[in-house]
């Protein structure tokens, strides 16, 4: 296996050759990388590494608005990865196994940055009581595809808590399903639909 100081390396400076090798990695499947890695490769795990920095650390810093504490905490989230590989179930999507490392990472760090709140009113499925949303039916396409909106999406997303801001990045940048997102967070499908909703919601509101 690869030794701690040849992971935190290679997050520092391959990181920057990211585009070098990207083609070949994604072309390879997280199966196939994963077998040669437990095989006995070692080399395999950077390249599962290239092939998932940059969207997650892109997913890391749309949470946290960043750069530097978004490097830190994706250097984290895959040295859990390379620590914690026995742990990997491979009937499970790597990449969802992945985004959930890095989901926990940066949440532990946000909350110990106090920017989580637990509202004492809200209810085991994420409704708050306090809230008063809109009945009407919202389109994430007329939302998401405003003008100016992706030059501007760190900028929107930065004003929507943290929990909601996850979900629509999940969704919509990551293109993962709901079911997904409800593995990835840990919490129930429901949970995960009425939040994915509520920012939608908290979205619409930033763009008035």
């Amino acid at each position: 296996m690869l030794g701690r100081e040849k992971v935190v390396i290679f997050l520092h400076v391959d990181k920057f050759d990211y585009l070098e090798n990207f083609r070949q990695n994604m072309e390879k499947s997280d199966e196939k990388i994963i077998e040669e890695y437990l095989s006995g490769n070692e080399a395999a795990f950077s390249e599962l590494v290239k092939k998932h920095l940059k969207p997650a650390y892109n997913f890391i810093f749309r949470l946290v608005n960043n750069r530097d504490t978004a490097e830190d905490l994706t250097q984290e989230t895959f040295v859990k990865v390379w620590k914690n590989f026995k742990k990997y179930d491979p009937d499970k999507k790597f990449r969802t196994w992945l985004f959930t490392i890095a989901k926990n990472t940066t949440f532990d760090w946000l909350k110990k940055k106090k920017e989580i709140l637990f509202s004492k009113f809200e209810d085991d499925e994420g409704n708050n009581a306090l809230e008063n949303i809109s009945g009407d039916e919202i389109l994430p396409d007329e939302i998401l595809e405003r003008k100016n909106i992706t030059e501007d999406l760190e900028k929107i997303l930065s004003k929507i808590p943290p929990r909601y801001r996850a979900i629509l990045l999940l969704h919509y940048k990551e293109d993962f399903s709901l079911h997904e997102i409800a593995e990835i967070l840990g919490e129930p499908y429901n949970t995960v639909k009425s939040r994915h909703q509520r920012g939608l919601g908290k979205l619409k509101e930033t763009l008035k």
